[in-house]
């Protein structure tokens, strides 16, 4: 099974987005054993929102984009991963393997939808 973990860091402490060359080298080094593993396919962290942009498509108004900040939100999307496990016991157990590299952050942990997932047409 494919589980994809999102974390999320707050936007308002910004030494949550610069980190320190012993924390990049900590990650590096659980990275390359999760690899070493069979656990982790991707992973990959991501940039401020003031970076980013939003695009929502409403029934009656059509798509829009707004660029970020979003400053509506605490919260924001730092990083992700894409994993392998047996169940989603396992994908928590990795989650919090991870999490525990941070000083404070959360992780959500989201089983892949699969084709054998899906409705077999009549």
């Amino acid at each position: 099974m494919r589980f994809l973990l999102m974390h999320r860091l707050d936007e308002r402490h910004p030494e949550a987005w610069n980190p320190s060359q012993e924390f990049i080298e900590t990650m590096g080094a659980f990275i390359r054993d999760s690899i070493d593993k069979g656990i982790l396919i991707t992973g990959e962290g991501v940039h401020p929102s003031a970076k980013g942009a939003r695009v929502r498509k409403a029934r009656d108004s059509g798509i829009t984009a707004t660029d970020g900040p979003f400053t509506e939100a605490k919260e924001v999307i730092g990083g992700f991963a894409l994993i392998n496990a047996k169940d989603r016991a396992e994908a928590v157990e990795f989650a919090r393997r991870y999490a525990d590299l941070f000083d404070e952050i959360e992780v959500e942990v989201r089983q892949v939808v699969e084709e054998e997932d899906l409705p077999t047409p009549s």
